[in-house]
C-alpha cells in the first residue's frame, strides 16, 4: 500500500504531531543544502533589506519553515560533524576544526609535520563506526554522494558512496579540497551522480564553499551591491549570498526539470553564522563565527516535501541536531539511540521540548579525547530567552567589548534579537534555572 508521506495524519493548522513513519515505498530522495559561513538575517525571507535570494525565498515558502534554528557550536567542522551523525560534538569528540598545533607551528607548518599529520588522521577517525546519515540511509538502498566542505578525510568516512573529497594532505585535502569547486564551478558532479542513481533513492550533501570567503563574487552579481553600501567588503559578502542563491536556483530547477521534486524531500541549513567586517576584506567579526551569539549560531532551518509537508511557519526554537531524526523517519528509518534531537515533523514534540542546547569550542582542540578541555562557552535557549555560561581557562577574549570574558549572559532574544542587553544581573532566578537546564544537558542521559 502506498504511503502517502510524514503528514498524513496533521491538520491543516498543524496542530497535530506526526505520526512514526513507516517505510515509505519509494523512499524519497533527500538533498541536504548546508550555507557557508552565512548570518540568520542574511536572506529575503528573513527581511534583509538589500540582499536578493529569491530561490531560497521560494524554498522557504514551500517548507517547514523554522526560522529561529540553531547549530550546537559555531565553527565548521563540529558543526558539519553533528549534522551527517545527529550527535553533539561531545558525543562524536569532534570539537574543533583540528588537533592541538604543536608549539612553536603556525597551521602550514604543522601541515608539513608527520606527527601532527597523524592526529589529524586520528580526528577523521572519529567517525569510524558511528551511524551517519548515509550509512543509515544505504540500509535502505540510497547511493550517497558527497559535495563541498568536509573535514573528515575522505568522503566514504562519513559514509558516502560516491563523492569528490578526497583528504589526502599531500594534494592539499584539508577541509573540502576538490569538493570546494562545487557551487563555485557548477553542479555537473551532482547532476552526474543523480542520472546514474536510476530508480534507486539518492542522498547528496551539498555544501558549497559559499558564501565563505574568498568572497569573489561574478562581477555581474557585485554591482547590484557596490551602491547599496559604502563598504566593498560588505557589498562582496552581499554578493556571494546572492552567487549561493542562485546556485540552490540550479540544484531545486535540476530535481523540477527531471520529475524529481515531488519525491525528494529537501532540507536547508547553515553551518554557522558571520557578520562581514566592514572595514577587512574576507573577515568576520568576533561575535559573529566562532561565537557564543545568535550571529554565529542561529540559522533558518526548512524542510520540504511537495504534497507530504504542509508549508508552515513554526517559530519554536529548533536545531540542527534535529535534522538527522527528521530526515531517517522520512526514509522509513528509526533514529540511533545516541541520537536526542527530534523529528522536525511531530510539531507536538517540538513544542514539547523545553530548550535547544550547545556549547562553543576552540579552532584547535586542546585535547581530543576530552571534549571538555576545548570548550569556551555553553549556552542555551527557552522560548525567547538565551543563557551563556562562559569556560574562563578557553576564553581568550571578549567577543563584545562591553561584556567582560568570564560573564554569565542572559538575553530576551524577543525584545533585542541581536543580544545588545545582557539581562543576567537582573534576572537570577531565571539564570539559575536555566542553568540547571543546562548542566543536565551537558552530563548527558
Amino acid at each position: 500500500m502506498r504511503i502517502h508521506g510524514i503528514l498524513a495524519s496533521l491538520t491543516a493548522t498543524l496542530g497535530v504531531g506526526a505520526p512514526t513513519v513507516a517505510a515509505a515505498e519509494p523512499p524519497p530522495n533527500v538533498v541536504l543544502i548546508i550555507s557557508d559561513d552565512q548570518a540568520w538575517t542574511d536572506y529575503g525571507f528573513m527581511g534583509h533589506p538589500h540582499l536578493r535570494t529569491p530561490h531560497l525565498d521560494r524554498l522557504a515558502a514551500e517548507s517547514l519553515l523554522f526560522p529561529h534554528g540553531y547549530v550546537p557550536t559555531s565553527l565548521c567542522c563540529p558543526s558539519l560533524a553533528s549534522i551527517i551523525t545527529g550527535l553533539y560534538p561531545q558525543q562524536t569528540r569532534v570539537t574543533g576544526n583540528e588537533p592541538p598545533l604543536p608549539v612553536g607551528m603556525n597551521r602550514g607548518e604543522a601541515y608539513g609535520d608527520p606527527a601532527y599529520r597523524s592526529e589529524v588522521a586520528r580526528m577523521t577517525r572519529f567517525l569510524d563506526g558511528l551511524p551517519t546519515l548515509p550509512r543509515e540511509l544505504a540500509q535502505r538502498g540510497y547511493q550517497s554522494h558527497q559535495s563541498g566542505k568536509w573535514w573528515m578525510g575522505h568522503y566514504s568516512t562519513g559514509g558516502f558512496t560516491h563523492g569528490m573529497t578526497h583528504g589526502d594532505p599531500d594534494r592539499g585535502g584539508r577541509h573540502g579540497d576538490d569538493g570546494l569547486k562545487i557551487g563555485r564551478e557548477g553542479l555537473q558532479p551532482i547532476f552526474d551522480f543523480i542520472a546514474g542513481c536510476g530508480s534507486q533513492p539518492f542522498f547528496v550533501w551539498y555544501a558549497p564553499f559559499l558564501p565563505h570567503a574568498p568572497h569573489t563574487p561574478p562581477d555581474r552579481i557585485l554591482d547590484r551591491y557596490r551602491s547599496r553600501t559604502d563598504s566593498l567588503p560588505v557589498a562582496k559578502y552581499w554578493a556571494m549570498c546572492e552567487w549561493f542563491d542562485e546556485t540552490c536556483g540550479e540544484l531545486l530547477g535540476y530535481l523540477d526539470s527531471h520529475g524529481l521534486r515531488e519525491n525528494t524531500l529537501v532540507v536547508y541549513v547553515t553551518d554557522n553564522g558571520w557578520i562581514q567586517r566592514p572595514d577587512q576584506a574576507n573577515r568576520y567579526r568576533n561575535d559573529s563565527k566562532r561565537s557564543q551569539y545568535d550571529a554565529g549560531l542561529r540559522t533558518p532551518i526548512m524542510v520540504r516535501w511537495p504534497g507530504r509537508i504542509a508549508p508552515a511557519r513554526i517559530d519554536t526554537p529548533v536545531s540542527s541536531i534535529d535534522l538527522a531524526p527528521t530526515i531517517l523517519a522520512a526514509c522509513g528509518r528509526q533514529r540511533t539511540p545516541a541520537m536526542t534531537g527530534v523529528n522536525l515533523l511531530d510539531l507536538d514534540a517540538v513544542r514539547r521540548r523545553e530548550a535547544v542546547f550547545g556549547a562553543c569550542f576552540l579552532h584547535n582542540a586542546v585535547d581530543l579525547d576530552v571534549p571538555e578541555r576545548n570548550v569556551n562557552y555553553r549556552w542555551c535557549v527557552a522560548g525567547h530567552w538565551k543563557l551563556i555560561i562562559p569556560h574562563p581557562p578557553n576564553v581568550e577574549q571578549a567577543n563584545k567589548p562591553d561584556i567582560p570574558v568570564d560573564a554569565i549572559e542572559l538575553y530576551d532574544l524577543a525584545a533585542d534579537p541581536h543580544e545588545d542587553r545582557n539581562l543576567a544581573a537582573s534576572e537570577p532566578g531565571r539564570v539559575e534555572a536555566m542553568r540547571t537546564m543546562l548542566d543536565r544537558w551537558w552530563a548527558g542521559p
